[in-house]
């Protein structure tokens, strides 16, 4: 037993902020403050009224609720916590008694995988899936020169960001969340190390004796205690330009692990901000430009697919192939535009393919992320010359392609239809995302509906289609990629490719792999086709065709020539061991002649059947009365 009297939360509010441990999530627990201070995103995160501890109904069991992928998923955990020695090893509350941030930490490693996967990240992620809303993340940094800020996408590693103005959140600052974060050990506190995130608590514009001014920064650290050395520690000399009483007065909000800084230090210290937009008790988003509530919202899900919708940025002659979407305005208004890439894993080392340094890693930050950006061009009523448009510039964008999960577009839209593209930097870049708009005017947002074949249209000829299903089941029939000597297991589909089959030039068969699970479930998936002499197929046999690399995607195809003969095909996980369920649909060109045969054949047998149906047919008499 931890604690003989556990609660979820102290009476105390201050005790129940969160204590970093031994795990690397401080981006994790900045986000977790904002539920401390409102109670309407804490009940709609931890349900209130659940039995606890020592009462009626408490089954050892508590429910979270988590934003993931455009919806709030219910996650339960039990009341078991890692412990080293007895005592807790990852995060907990200030309050010894109190185990709601240890409990959430575990709902949130329990949707991720495991709290290996909570190792470094962004606050802005852990932000939006603690309350669904929007974040933004702006520089303390040099921002450059206008020039520089224009430049193009071709340079997808620089990161175009709004520099930081407190100002502009004044009509917010009640509402939003704001955390900071240091990408190296600043002078102020050395033993922060890199790539550390803390919260901003508080900022204050005071007077000093001089009869000057100085905006002073409330910060607080995860870690659970004071750190910094500079000029506004607890007995530094910067109180001594205030008048004392203010001194105490500031001096007495600064809790355990907080403390002050002056802006000027803030901004030479630290790396950038991260901005978490208000979200009042109804739901709506408040505008942390304007101050403006946001009551409009919409969103949809797409992908991008290689060879079909993957047409990268605009530096392609492809870009028009990405996904399309209208954005219709009704009235004049504010306009937020956002664009998430779902994150996915890898399955051979556990970790994120979409997760970026926040701490305890000196990982590049676009090694996990696909380069996204959004453009929106204004269109006639819908009348879309596709080329004309892309060839003319966009009325707003996101200007840069950056490697983060999520980026944000910001504009106000005068009344009428609206093209909205999103992209990634390089063509051919597979994944899924989720398109959000909120606005505070009515909007509607639709897709652009365009066909969308899976694999290259052959319309010439008739085609035949089979649809076969199969499975890989772990421990017989998942022997995963060629790179592994199980590969054999895996289920295997024969097709003959007999004298009916058209020519011997040209496409006359194609395949297509589609794995039946959701998106957040994509294992790499592809196939070989190989030829077979008698009834076996040698194992050092090379195949005829194959639909390699592996890919992360829904259906994967291939369309070739094949001579006649007997073949088989081989689906396969990259990774042996790899559990799914999929659809294989072989489509196979049938001799014209063939064709032909079958359509006299099939005018014979009904002219056969109509003049039965002559001969077999009842005499009608007229009667007559008497």
């Amino acid at each position: 037993m931890i604690c003989p009297s556990p609660a979820l939360f102290p009476d105390n509010t201050n005790d129940g902020h969160a204590k970093q441990g031994l795990l690397g999530d401080c981006w994790f627990l900045c986000a977790c403050t904002i539920l401390l201070k409102y109670q309407h995103l804490m009940n709609k995160v931890v349900p209130p009224a659940q039995p606890q501890w020592g009462e009626r109904g408490y089954r050892g069991s508590f429910l979270f609720r988590l934003w993931q992928h455009g919806c709030w998923t219910e996650v339960t955990v039990d009341d078991r916590l890692p412990c080293l020695s007895g005592k807790l090893c990852f995060s907990r509350c200030q309050s010894p008694t109190a185990f709601w941030v240890a409990l959430l930490e575990k709902a949130y490693a329990k949707l991720q995988g495991s709290y290996e996967r909570l190792w470094a990240g962004q606050v802005s992620e852990a932000l939006v899936d603690l309350t669904g809303g929007l974040a933004e993340r702006w520089s303390l940094g040099d921002c450059g020169t206008e020039e520089d800020q224009g430049r193009g996408s071709s340079d997808s590693d620089w990161v175009r960001r709004r520099r930081l103005d407190l100002d502009l959140l004044h009509a917010v600052r009640e509402g939003c969340s704001v955390s900071c974060s240091v990408h190296s050990a600043p002078g102020g506190a050395s033993e922060l190390g890199q790539f550390h995130a803390l919260s901003v608590m508080e900022w204050v514009d005071v007077r000093t004796v001089e009869r000057g001014g100085v905006r002073l920064i409330r910060i607080r650290n995860p870690w659970g205690r004071r750190c910094w050395e500079g000029a506004w520690r607890e007995s530094g000399e910067g109180w001594n330009s205030l008048d004392p009483a203010c001194t105490l007065n500031l001096l007495g909000r600064a809790q355990e692990a907080e403390f002050w800084v002056d802006e000027t230090e803030f901004l030479l210290q630290f790396d950038d901000v991260t901005v978490g937009y208000p979200i009042n008790e109804e739901g709506h988003l408040q505008s942390i430009y304007s101050g403006k509530l946001l009551t409009h919202s919409h969103q949809t899900s797409d992908r991008w697919v290689k060879g079909h919708s993957a047409g990268g940025c605009r530096n392609n002659s492809s870009f028009g192939s990405n996904p399309q979407f209208w954005l219709r305005v009704f009235e004049r208004g504010e306009v937020l535009v956002s664009l998430l890439q779902h994150r996915k894993y890898s399955r051979n080392t556990g970790h994120h393919y979409t997760q970026s340094p926040e701490e305890g890693s000196s990982t590049t930050q676009h090694q996990h992320y696909q380069a996204i950006a959004l453009h929106m061009w204004k269109v006639e009523k819908k009348c879309l010359n596709l080329s004309g448009t892309l060839n003319s510039p966009p009325c707003a964008s996101t200007h840069c392609h950056a490697y983060e999960r999520e980026v944000v577009l910001h504009t106000h839209l005068e009344p009428g239809c609206h093209l909205l593209i999103p992209s990634t930097f390089l063509q051919g870049g597979e994944g899924s995302f989720l398109l959000r708009v909120f606005s505070s005017s009515p909007t509607s947002l639709s897709a652009v509906k365009t066909p969308g074949p899976s694999l290259p249209l052959v319309t010439e000829g008739e085609w035949e289609t089979n649809y076969l299903q199969g499975a890989w089941v772990t421990g017989s029939s998942a022997g995963g990629s060629r790179n592994f000597l199980s590969h054999w297991q895996n289920p295997r589909f024969p097709v003959t490719m007999g004298d009916n089959i058209a020519g011997s030039t040209g496409v006359n068969v194609r395949v297509t792999l589609h794995q039946n699970c959701p998106d957040t479930d994509l294992q790499a998936i592809g196939f070989h086709l190989y030829k077979q002499a008698e009834s076996t197929v040698p194992r050092e046999e090379e195949p005829v065709a194959s639909c390699i690399p592996h890919c992360y995607t829904q259906a994967v195809s291939l369309a070739c020539c094949l001579p006649p003969g007997a073949y088989v095909i081989v689906p396969s996980t990259y990774q042996p061991d790899s559990p799914g369920q999929f659809t294989l649909t072989v489509a196979r060109k049938i001799h014209r002649r063939v064709v032909k045969s079958q359509e006299r054949l099939g005018r014979a047998i009904q002219e056969v059947s109509e003049c039965w149906a002559m001969c077999t047919r009842p005499i009608l008499c007229n009667k007559h009365t008497s």
